[in-house]
């Protein structure tokens, strides 16, 4: 069963100029999106930087207005929701951001910033209860609970963003946007954060929209993965099928630029765009031609290349 859909998302920031800010144009981060997520799902979003994974996870979340397009949440259109209307889906749908370090208020203690949501949604009958919940929070992400009276700047990479995994459960929801993670942490530390990430949706039913870079990380923890190249969805496969037969050209120049102990490796590496195309050329040209999606197996579909 679908727990979100994604029909026609678009995202477009104005380009300004000039005293008066004036709009000469605009930038399509997203554009022209569809795709569903099934509930217990882990969905990986992989693409360059740039190419609008961020802005479409926050759209998502209506963290980023839409200019067109419709998002369904259990079946309800929640694109155009505002205030007191949209504060159950704020309850059910939370992000962990990519940054550990900018993420959290630095004048705020581990227990406030936990606490903020179960406050602002009313969670807790009393300051009893709250502290309790904290520290099962806490305890859930591997911290203590005597964690709760110290600031951000007290903690490491990792346990920063065990923080933040904390304040998203902290409402209890059913679906989360991943924004990288991991990328700005070490690697050890990578893999403790993606092991946690999978005990918990075990644990606690939650779906994954899981944003990232890296392809590898992409692949362990995703049932079904989504390309994007310039606001565009190209590809879309199971995990398994995606890495092992690549469709797209841009896809296979991706998983051609994985690092690889293989010497010979380098040699097989596909560049995309081609060396007469400018990324300006082949943008300009997927803008201005019609999106058709082709299934070449049973639930792998691929988009025209535009290039």
């Amino acid at each position: 069963m679908a727990l979100l859909e994604i029909n026609n998302l678009k995202t477009h920031f104005p380009v300004r100029a000039g005293v008066l800010q004036k709009t000469i144009g605009w930038v399509r981060a997203v554009d022209g999106v569809t795709f569903s997520i099934n509930e217990g799902e882990t969905v990986g979003l992989v693409g360059e930087s740039g190419c609008g994974k961020t802005a479409l996870g926050r759209t998502l979340l209506r963290l980023i207005e839409p200019v067109e397009g419709e998002i369904r949440f259990e079946g309800k259109n929640i694109t155009r929701l505002g205030g007191d209307d949209l504060k159950p889906f704020r309850r059910q749908a939370q992000m962990i951001f990519q940054d550990p370090y900018g993420s959290l208020n630095p004048r705020m203690t581990v227990g406030s910033i936990i606490g903020e949501p179960l406050r602002i949604h009313k969670l807790c009958a009393n300051r009893n209860e709250e502290r309790e919940r904290i520290a099962d929070l806490l305890r859930s992400v591997g911290l203590e609970p005597d964690h709760a009276c110290r600031y951000p700047h007290e903690f490491s990479g990792g346990q920063r963003q065990r923080i933040g995994i904390a304040r998203a459960l902290a409402v209890q929801p059913r679906f989360i946007v991943c924004d990288e993670p991991v990328s700005a942490l070490d690697v050890s530390v990578q893999a403790q954060i993606i092991n946690l990430l999978q005990e918990l949706q075990e644990k606690l039913q939650l779906t994954y929209l899981f944003i990232a870079h890296d392809l590898a990380v992409v692949e362990h923890i995703s049932d079904r993965v989504l390309v994007m190249y310039f606001g565009r969805i190209v590809e879309e496969a199971g995990a398994e099928e995606i890495y092992a037969n690549p469709m797209h050209r841009y896809t296979q120049a991706l998983l051609s630029a994985v690092p690889t102990i293989d010497p010979a490796q380098r040699r097989r590496r596909i560049v995309w765009p081609p060396e007469n195309f400018s990324p300006e050329d082949v943008r300009a040209k997927l803008q201005g031609q019609s999106f058709e999606w082709r299934e070449v197996r049973k639930g792998h579909w691929v988009a025209n290349e535009g290039g």
